[in-house]
This record gives structure tokens, C-alpha cells and sequence, in this order.
């Protein structure tokens, strides 16, 4: 018990002296996962909107497998960019594999079911007499499903945060595209992982501390706008 005090202790001190270490994976977490959830709303936000205001056959199965893939393994992600980036892939020419633009890509693939399903939910939670009172009105289609947007920006948010929460606490996708290399991929998961297989607890006790107070921050956050 007393080791693990001191090793807290410790950790406390990297983080208040500024450790150039700690902030710099800090700061590269943050910019890859804030980049790779910017990267995947603009993509599914659209996507689940889409798929909300259209009609066709297998829709409820669609939804139901989108919600199912939530809890999708990293490390299938992973696996599945890594095929998709390596020199044989079919996108290998990018010379993606191991840098911060393939641990982008894994984790917007990672957090797509997220943001689709949750802005799908979000549009699901609209009162229909807004709907109705557009037709009513002479509106388009086009014209409803912004109105309808606008009515849930608060919920969009929400989703949003939830899915940056889903992308900076992975660790199997960023070791297996990023390769977890010092000063270019090593982010707080994945060098929390690489630093307790070596024994360095007070290290990676300090970026768990980081990655904690982030997600607090997040739930914070996303409790403000709910409340809305």
C-alpha cells in the first residue's frame, strides 16, 4: 500500500512540475483523438441523419447492428486498418502504417457506430410536433431535417464527446497502426501500457491520473449540455 502512495505522489509531482514527457503525450492524445472525432462526426453525424429521414427495407436491422458495434474490440479496428494501410493493402501507397494519420484513421473507424447510432437516438428524442408543425408550415424536406438538427445541436454535442471519450481511452487500434513510437505515436494509452510492462508505475500512474481527469472533464461537459 505504501508503494502505491509513493508512486502517486510522484505521479502528482510529474504532472505539477510540467514534465516535458508527460505534456507532450498529453498534448499528441489529444490532437490525434480530437482530430479523429472531428474527422468521423463530419462523416456519421450526416450518415446516422441520413438514415433516420429515409425509409427503406432492413432499416431496423441496420440501426440494430450499428448499436451492436459500439462495443466493437480496438484491436479488430486495428487489425482491419493495419490490413487496409500495410505495403501489401490496398492502401498502402499512402505510407500511413505507424504515424499519428493511421492512429487517426483507426480510431474514426473505431467511434463511427458511436457517433451514427447516438445521432440517430438524438433525432429518435425529437418531439414529433416539431416535425409536424414544419409540414404544416409548407416545408421541405430538406428544411425538416434542419429544423429537427437544430432542435438536438445540444444532443450533438453530447455525441460528439461521447465519441472523443470512446477514441482517446483506446489502446489496442493506436499500438497496432501507430506502433506506439516515442515523440511521434506514443499517446497516454498506449505508452501507459508500454510504461508499467517496464516497471515505470510512478510514469504511467501520472498520465492514468491525466486520462482520468480528461474523461472527468468530458462527463462534466456532456452533463452541462444535457441539462440544457
Amino acid at each position: 500500500m505504501e508503494e502505491i502512495g509513493a508512486a502517486f505522489v510522484t505521479a502528482l509531482k510529474l504532472i505539477i512540475t510540467g514534465d516535458p514527457e508527460v505534456l507532450s503525450i498529453t498534448l499528441r492524445s489529444i490532437i490525434i483523438s480530437g482530430s479523429a472525432t472531428i474527422l468521423s462526426a463530419l462523416i456519421f453525424i450526416p450518415a446516422g441523419s441520413a438514415v433516420f429521414f429515409s425509409e427503406f427495407p432492413g432499416k431496423k436491422g441496420l440501426v440494430n447492428l450499428i448499436n451492436t458495434l459500439f462495443s466493437v474490440p480496438t484491436v479488430f479496428v486495428g487489425l482491419v486498418v493495419f490490413i487496409a494501410i500495410s505495403r501489401s493493402g490496398p492502401l498502402g501507397g499512402l505510407g500511413l502504417l505507424f504515424t499519428p494519420g493511421a492512429m487517426v484513421t483507426a480510431q474514426a473507424l473505431l467511434i463511427s457506430p458511436v457517433i451514427t447510432g447516438l445521432s440517430i437516438s438524438a433525432l429518435s428524442g425529437v418531439r414529433p410536433e416539431i416535425k409536424d408543425t414544419a409540414l404544416s408550415l409548407g416545408a421541405s424536406r430538406v428544411q425538416i431535417a434542419i429544423t429537427m438538427l437544430r432542435e438536438v445541436r445540444y444532443a450533438m454535442a453530447v455525441v460528439v464527446l461521447a465519441g472523443f471519450g470512446r477514441a482517446i481511452s483506446e489502446v489496442g487500434a493506436g499500438i497496432m497502426v501507430g506502433g506506439n513510437i516515442r515523440g511521434y505515436t506514443r499517446t497516454l494509452t498506449t505508452a501507459m501500457s508500454l510504461e508499467t510492462s517496464m516497471g515505470n508505475i510512478e510514469f504511467s500512474m501520472a498520465l492514468g491520473i491525466i486520462l482520468i481527469t480528461i474523461a472527468l472533464f468530458v462527463s462534466i461537459i456532456v452533463y452541462r449540455l444535457q441539462r440544457l
